[in-house]
């Protein structure tokens, strides 16, 4: 294999990293904006949500063919092409024009944002592992995922000054950050290895409807209910339509992906573990950022530094993971890491309803070093196992693996939030003699982010006594979600105990 120098890996390094931090950034910063935009543009509350969503659902749908037309097309080309893509988007999202076409505008350029990070990121990671050998990735990627998570919560920080100056600046600012990552891919001239093959059309139609369905349904399970036909009919035609894309890619000559691939009980258990990963990590922001605002009583952008005190131990957590993972191989860090994470999800979660900071970083602190012992490890080690030409394609998979499992995340542990908010505060009402249904329309107008305890002009004069319960019962509430997330991480734990082979990758595949 022909090596970059060691200087010039870190400048591709540096360029790849420029390049994916406008699709993490985007995570986060948009929701913090979101009634801004509704109140300057009135949007309809369907609307707001697909501004979210949108982005999403064309994000998981499109991950799997992403990938693998950047093996086939060539990894620099596809990295540099959904630079524009996404930078463009993001510019006329900016733009929206304050018409009757609003909504459709805004929807529209965000799904072309998902597809622009889609086609990026698998091209921008199979780049960073050609530009350092195997017993270095574990590093290199170490601070690929450190730097570039950590970008994550960065979103509600600035995305609370941002929208003071203006809501379109969260969509603009991601220009001098796209124009930067071109001139650095410019200057380190990263390969643009491709390997052409035939596109599996079948195959790259089957698994989008089938990830966009099944997304689909879990993105709508909040708003139709567990109860609803469209939920269950939307996750059942997925996977069904999944199911018919596994099979079809193990019969055809050229699949969209190398399914033979899971035969390798390493890469496997990788996968599965970054699946239970992202079902507390990324809905983690979301959850960690309505505590904070609706029970600490912190603003946007102090949600940002509370998330910040996460991203401290996950850095630094993370490049001990790159070392192990380099040193000894995967296992380790991924075993130890998960009980790590398990145990800090859960004292963070005990540490909730406290509501102070002061008594709980620590927590978060730890439940951020366990993911990121993890994560760099487990997705660095499944595309060490793959052949160079297929490092596109191993990342689509491992994309689409996460953004499954964090879309199952928000789904599940969202509804159990809301369920049990409703149930706390109708506890509350109930107890100072107040109708159940005041608590429950309070707990309606927190899930529909409308304001934390807005009071409805009908409800009793006393409801006070419920307004100022809300703090506690929504801590309590995310306290329930918490311990899921160690649940979660435990059951993660087991697997790599048992399952992960021990050793690491010697050489490329």
């Amino acid at each position: 294999m022909n090596q970059s120098p060691a200087k010039n890996s870190k400048l591709i390094l540096a360029a790849m990293i420029f390049a994916v931090s406008m699709t993490f950034i985007d995570q986060t910063i948009v929701a913090i904006a979101v009634p801004t935009i509704q109140d300057d543009l009135s949007l309809s509350a369907t609307g707001v949500q697909w501004i979210i969503n949108g982005y999403l659902l064309s994000l998981s749908a499109l991950f799997a063919f992403g990938g693998r037309l950047a093996d086939i097309a060539g990894h620099r080309r596809m990295v540099v092409t959904g630079v524009i893509i996404f930078a463009v988007a993001s510019a006329l999202c900016g733009a929206t024009p304050d018409s009757s076409i609003d909504e459709t505008w805004f929807i529209v350029f965000r799904v072309i944002q998902g597809a622009g990070a889609a086609i990026m990121f698998p091209a921008a990671l199979a780049i960073v592992l050609n530009a350092f050998p195997v017993n270095e990735r574990g590093r290199a990627m170490a601070i690929f995922f450190a730097i570039a998570g950590g970008l994550t919560s960065i979103g509600p920080l600035a995305g609370g000054y941002l929208v003071e100056i203006t809501w379109r600046a969260i969509f603009w600012v991601n220009i001098p950050v796209a124009i930067i990552a071109l001139i650095l891919i410019w200057k380190s001239k990263p390969d643009n290895e491709k390997h052409p093959a035939p596109i599996d059309e079948v195959g790259t139609v089957l698994i989008t409807l089938g990830m966009g369905l099944s997304v689909l349904g879990l993105q709508q399970s909040s708003v139709w209910g567990w109860d609803s036909f469209a939920t269950w009919g939307c996750i059942a035609i997925g996977l069904i339509i999944l199911a018919a894309f596994v099979r079809y890619e193990l019969r055809t000559e050229n699949p969209l992906l190398r399914l033979e691939v899971f035969k390798d009980r390493a890469f496997a258990v990788d996968n599965v573990i970054l699946f239970l990963l992202m079902i507390p990590f990324v809905p983690l922001f979301f959850f960690a950022s309505m505590y904070a605002q609706i029970s600490l009583g912190e603003s946007a952008s102090e949600t940002g530094l509370y998330l910040l005190i996460f991203f401290a131990g996950f850095a630094t957590a993370s490049q001990w993971g790159g070392k192990m993972l380099d040193r000894v191989g995967a296992r380790r860090p991924m075993v130890i890491g998960c009980a790590v994470a398990a145990v800090g999800f859960y004292l963070w979660g005990q540490s909730l309803t406290d509501l102070s900071v002061s008594e709980q970083w620590y927590y978060i602190v730890i439940a951020g070093a366990g993911v990121g012992l993890v994560l760099s490890p487990a997705n660095t080690d499944a595309l060490n196992r793959v052949s160079r030409d297929r490092y596109g394609e191993a990342t689509g998979i491992t994309q689409t693996v996460r953004n499954f499992g964090s879309s199952l995340g928000l789904a599940v542990l969202g509804s159990i939030l809301i369920l049990q908010n409703r149930s706390n505060l109708e506890a509350t009402a109930d107890e100072n003699g107040i109708p159940k249904q005041v608590g429950s329309e309070l707990a309606d107008t927190i899930s529909q982010g409308t304001g934390a305890g807005a009071e409805p002009e009908h409800l009793p004069a006393n409801v006070q006594k419920v307004v100022d319960a809300i703090p506690h019962d929504f801590a309590m509430a995310s306290r329930t979600v918490f311990y899921g997330m160690a649940g979660v991480m435990a059951v993660a734990f087991v697997i790599a105990l048992v399952r992960m082979p021990a050793g690491k990758v010697e050489e490329e595949v």
